[in-house]
């Protein structure tokens, strides 16, 4: 069962280094700058000679030497190599305390892959929930994590030593822990992670066979369904064969629906259609809200902004003078028209305030 933060163990305040990432890209490269922003030293390394100059380039640290001896070992390579990667860091720390952990997405193959190794109790895994459409040291930010769940999954052989010093990493990193088994956490991200990904991915597979004219009529929904399909392909590949039984055991559950739906309409059964279509309300309501905290009712207002160098920074800039929070943004550019469609997305008691401010300062809006 997942528990909040203050319900986990209560480790150190403060992480000792040096901390050693291997695996450079844009996981590995903003943990090490928060490490760095927090003034401890650093040990960077990748098979990537590129990767490794470009993140050393950015402060992240430096090239760990033979002689280097790290307090904690922080694993951020592809799903593929976790395990050997794990299995290595343990091999050349043994006899020195380091800790393990590793920032992949799945965490039952990893555990299982260094079980039987002799120094698994200092292994700890763990995965931030946080990324970017971008990828590679470049994108790597000290502040990627700042106010983001990161899973903390201790195996029972876990010292409860290391588990704190996972946890001190996670709060120096800026995120909030919570902790999850990893079996847990493999049901978990099958949920929230690997089965939207495929059905985003199926979903804009028929788009890449549609005729033309049909693709003109594309709007801002088939974008919000469809924006996760355009990951890696070999990246999701390794992730969701990663969590084959857990992916599989929902993807069951989401054929028995789809096979509901397709009996509904096929039988013109009005209620039964919209039955499930409210389970699906029901879905987008139990998502969490702002920090984690129960969701709150939202509105939008829709602003056309011109297609000029300018007009967006305008427009953010009134809606910051309305003195109203703004806790989304979400833009509908029609190529075939010279204006896009912005939409703010505010608490619901606020959309009136924000409407009747923008307005008086010459935006068309709508809600």
């Amino acid at each position: 069962m997942a528990h909040a933060d203050s319900d986990g163990p209560s480790g150190p305040s403060e992480l000792s280094g040096p901390v050693e990432v291997v695996g450079a890209g844009l996981l590995g490269t903003s943990i090490a700058l928060a490490c760095r922003r927090a003034g401890l030293e650093v040990l960077l390394s990748d098979i990537s000679s590129e990767h490794l100059r470009t993140a050393s380039g950015l402060g992240a640290g430096r090239p760990r030497r033979d002689e280097d001896r790290p307090a904690l070992v922080v694993v951020a390579v592809p799903p593929d190599h976790l395990g050997e990667a794990i299995g290595e860091a343990l091999d050349r720390t043994a006899g020195t305390g380091a800790v393990v952990t590793d920032v992949g997405s799945v965490k039952g193959r990893p555990v299982a892959a260094v079980a039987a190794h002799p120094g698994v109790g200092r292994y700890v895994g763990s995965h931030p929930m946080a990324g970017s459409e971008r990828s590679g040291p470049l994108a790597g930010s000290a502040s990627l994590f700042d106010g983001r769940p990161w899973a903390i999954t201790p195996h029972p052989g876990s010292d409860v030593d290391a588990v704190e010093v996972v946890e001190a990493l996670v709060r120096l990193c800026g995120a909030t822990p919570v902790w999850l088994t990893p079996e847990e956490h493999d049901r978990a991200v099958a949920r929230t992670s690997h089965v939207p990904h495929l059905m985003a991915a199926t979903v804009a597979s028929r788009l890449a066979v549609a005729p033309e004219n049909h693709l003109a009529l594309s709007g801002q929904g088939v974008r919000d369904v469809t924006r996760v399909a355009g990951g890696d392909p070999a990246l999701y590949g390794q992730i969701v064969s990663g969590n084959a039984e857990a992916v599989l055991a929902l993807l069951g559950e989401v054929r028995d629906q789809l096979d509901r739906v397709i009996e509904a309409i096929g039988a013109g059964d009005r209620a039964a259609l919209e039955s499930l279509l409210a389970e699906g309300v029901a879905g987008t309501r139990a998502i969490p809200g702002k920090h984690g905290g129960p969701p709150r009712p939202m509105g939008s207002v829709w602003v056309s902004v011109p297609d000029v160098a300018g007009e967006l920074a305008r427009l953010l800039a009134d809606a910051v003078a309305s003195e109203v929070n703004i806790e989304d943004i979400r833009i509908d550019h029609d190529p075939a028209r010279p204006v896009g469609l912005v939409e703010l997305v505010v608490e619901e008691p606020r959309v009136e305030r924000l409407l009747v401010s923008l307005e008086s300062r010459g935006w068309v809006t709508h809600r």
